[in-house]
């Protein structure tokens, strides 16, 4: 079974407590996702993430498809990281860790995402095109949206 990993950094002009209330809001999810996926929280997003928080969505990843995800907040140490685990959606397994460090300037997010795919060796072949290749639509996206957002350190 194969584990793939997806990790990115990105520099932004904010303040520390300026970063985590941005990404500790399940809300801002829908902001920071490519408008073609048509994220809509269902449920759970009525308040700041806290650990054992649920939090299911509807989303459109790849050829139209409409499915659920549903996501568990499992730690959060405030204005440091947090995880968020797939209960239920499109993988086998989702496990995302999002940090945030002070750095000269600003703060340093990192995300680093560790996953397996369903469907044994179909899902295998799938990933180079269809899943690598959106994972890295979305995450472009959002560094292009945070940049718009908060402006960027050269």
């Amino acid at each position: 079974m194969m584990l793939y990993t997806v990790h990115k950094k990105q520099k932004l002009p904010i303040s520390l407590e300026e970063a985590w209330d941005f990404i500790s809001n399940p809300k801002n999810l829908a902001v920071i996702t490519p408008p073609s996926m048509g994220l809509t929280t269902m449920s759970g997003d009525d308040r700041k993430m806290f650990a054992g928080q649920i939090i299911s969505y509807y989303l459109t990843p790849i050829l139209g498809i409409k499915m659920q995800w549903v996501t568990e907040i499992t730690h959060v140490v405030d204005k440091q990281y947090f995880v968020d685990e797939q209960r239920s959606g499109p993988f086998k397994l989702w496990h995302h860790k999002h940090f945030l460090k002070e750095i000269a300037g600003g703060v340093e997010m990192e995300d680093i995402v560790d996953y397996q795919l369903p469907m044994g060796i179909f899902g295998r072949m799938a990933h180079p095109f269809l899943v690598k290749s959106k994972l890295e639509e979305i995450f472009t996206y959002r560094e292009k949206k945070l940049e718009e957002l908060f402006g960027t350190i050269k």
